[in-house]
């Protein structure tokens, strides 16, 4: 069974905005054994929908429009919808008394004429409602082809997608059970990961197939298997993922579908150990601190983190002594070693990691080569750190020595 996707709008197309609806109605298909052929984006001109509809039409069994159903004369998709289908527009009565009770609730001003129109859909189609906003989704059948039409604003799309979609395509088609499960890994590139599983991925089963999704010294392992035997699928991929974790364990994380990204891990650690953290950052200017803290319950393990950005700021924030500053650079293994040790003082923890280094384009207060970072880890009893060279690119030098830097904790909280 497969589906295509195809978004509406001249702001995805010039970049104003990112197409998340895409992603959201592809996992949801996907959950539900429906596989997206193809994903879409077309501008808000007749000419180009109808295009895009033929090749839909002839490449999937589910064609899932979004955006374009607003009030305003450019949203064109209903009318151009209309005209693919050879129909007419008629007045669906249940569409409009709900766009009424909107209104009388929230917009507190009369109706105006488009808002009414919202209420028009093509005589072949079947309203789907759309309780959050006034355009309404629709539902068209040809022979043994579905189109469903749905508004563009996220929330409303989620809601039409999970209430009235999903459901109305299980009780039509008879989809097989597709399941992901990725693995995280850090610590290893794709290419050592994958000479290290070669002889275990190819054993798998034909029905099974393994993809390598690599960013930044991480590499995701997606398992995916389909098949209508949803108790032989399960088994089997939980049986090949023990397998695996045989060849990984030691840069294995944890599972995305179960939430268990390296910082979530680290956490929950620290509070089973009962121990404490804190940062002190440069080069990565708060971004460790940031992925700890968005996660409900980091005030149980993570005390605080200071953003000693200039140098200055870590002679007097952090009393880095200047004189080591001037002897070895503000980019070494010493400062960065004493930057975790009075961040350790400083809030009193257990753990204390700090950055140093040279995020480029220019060399900064440093002579060091830009890419050139130093990651240190102070406890109660030592304090060690490593030198990376990440390359030139700014913002990946910055995000690689994130990850080094969970990498390295994670090593160290898990010695305990």
């Amino acid at each position: 069974m497969h589906a295509e996707i195809i978004t509406i709008g001249d702001e995805i197309l010039i970049g104003q905005i990112l197409d998340t609806n895409s992603a959201f109605i592809a996992k949801e298909l996907n959950k539900i054994g429906v596989s997206v052929y193809q994903i879409t984006t077309v501008q808000d001109d007749r000419k180009h929908i109808l295009n895009a509809l033929s090749i839909a039409e002839s490449n999937a069994d589910i064609v899932i429009l979004t955006g374009g159903l607003g009030p305003t004369k450019d949203d064109i998709t209903k009318k151009t919808i209309a005209e693919y289908f050879n129909d007419i527009l008629i007045q669906d009565d249940a569409v409009l008394k709900n766009i009424e009770t909107l209104w009388s609730k929230y917009i507190k001003q009369s109706l105006s004429q488009v808002n009414i129109d919202q209420a028009l859909i093509p005589s072949k189609s079947i309203a789907l409602m759309n309780l959050f906003g006034s355009a309404p989704g629709m539902w068209i059948e040809k022979q043994n082809k579905t189109f469903i039409s749905l508004p563009g604003v996220p929330f409303e799309m989620k809601a039409l997608m999970e209430r009235e979609v999903i459901p109305k395509l299980q009780k039509k088609y008879d989809c097989p059970f597709i399941l992901h499960r990725t693995l995280l890994t850090y610590g290893l590139g794709e290419s050592v990961l994958a000479e290290r599983i070669e002889s275990w991925e190819d054993s798998l089963p034909v029905y099974i197939k393994l993809a390598y999704l690599p960013n930044l010294g991480k590499v995701r392992l997606r398992i995916s298997a389909k098949g209508f035997d949803k108790e032989l699928i399960t088994a089997e991929v939980e049986r090949q993922i023990q397998n695996l974790l045989l060849l990984i364990k030691d840069v294995f994380v944890g599972f995305e579908d179960e939430g268990n990204s390296i910082e979530i891990v680290i956490g929950n650690q620290l509070v089973k150990l009962g121990k404490t953290l804190a940062t002190a950052e440069s080069c990565t200017g708060g971004k460790i601190a940031e992925q700890f803290t968005a996660n409900s319950g980091a005030s149980a393990y993570f005390k605080g983190s200071v953003v000693s950005y200039a140098t200055q700021a870590k002679i007097d924030v952090l009393n880095i002594p200047k004189q080591l500053i001037e002897t070895y650079t503000v980019v070494s293994a010493e400062v960065a070693e004493d930057m975790a040790k009075s961040a350790l003082k400083l809030f009193d923890t257990d753990y204390a990691i700090a950055t140093t280094g040279n995020a480029g384009p220019t060399k900064g207060d440093a002579d060091a080569d830009v890419g050139t970072v130093f990651i240190a880890i102070a406890t109660k009893d030592n304090v060690f750190s490593e030198k990376f060279t990440l390359g030139n690119h700014r913002t990946k030098v910055i995000n690689k020595a994130v990850n080094k830097a969970f990498e390295m904790l994670r090593k160290e909280i898990f010695k305990n």
